[in-house]
């Protein structure tokens, strides 16, 4: 049996940044579930431009011109469910997270995406932007996520705390509702495209 394809994007680029912690947890969490094959696209890996591409990626036909963009939109096209980890600036999610989801169209379609993510109220509002945005993308969200909240996120950025096992097992409930939600959205739709495609 060909295994699902799950794609973890960890969506901050900044220095000193807290999102590869979460990131690299849920890519391991990831590992351990049956059936799937999990993939890390660190945006750091992948400095995309702003969008300038002459017109909407829906009707480029995958022809991009910039070669960071065809590198991620290759890998993007490969899998068949996503977990985006996200920040929350300024009540929705960061600036190169949109660039990357901008950049591409037919690549995301028909595909389940969950969240992990922190900020203000577990960064709970960037989640929402993103379900928005997920949707017009003809993605389908799913409704569990993990949000990790400010006690948990404060004290480890400001130097107080580090990110600990322990850290891990007070998501970890959160975590596997969100990773069998998405496998089981992630193998449906796999099924339906492939349908499709014959």
């Amino acid at each position: 049996m060909v295994p699902l394809k799950i794609a973890v994007i960890i969506g901050s680029t900044r220095p000193n940044r807290f999102g590869d912690k979460p990131g690299k947890w849920i890519y391991e969490e990831a590992k351990k579930v049956e059936g799937v094959e999990v993939e890390l696209l660190d945006l750091v890996d992948y400095p995309m431009p702003f969008y300038e591409e002459p017109m909407g990626p829906s009707m480029l036909n995958k022809k991009y011109s910039n070669d960071v963009v065809k590198k991620f939109s290759a890998k993007v096209d490969a899998a068949d469910a996503f977990i985006i980890v996200t920040p929350e600036y300024n009540h929705s999610t960061s600036g190169v997270l949109k660039n990357a989801l901008d950049h591409l169209f037919p690549e995301w379609n028909n595909k389940p995406v969950g969240f992990v993510s922190y900020g203000g109220v577990g960064g709970a509002r960037a989640v929402e932007h993103l379900r928005q945005i997920s949707v017009e993308l003809e993605m389908a969200p799913i409704r569990n996520a993990v949000h990790i909240p400010g006690n948990i996120l404060f004290p480890i950025i400001m130097g107080q705390a580090q990110w600990t096992a322990e850290t891990e097992a007070g998501l970890m409930d959160n975590a596997h509702k969100m990773l069998t939600q998405l496998v089981w959205w992630g193998n449906a739709l796999k099924a339906a495209r492939n349908q499709q495609a014959q």
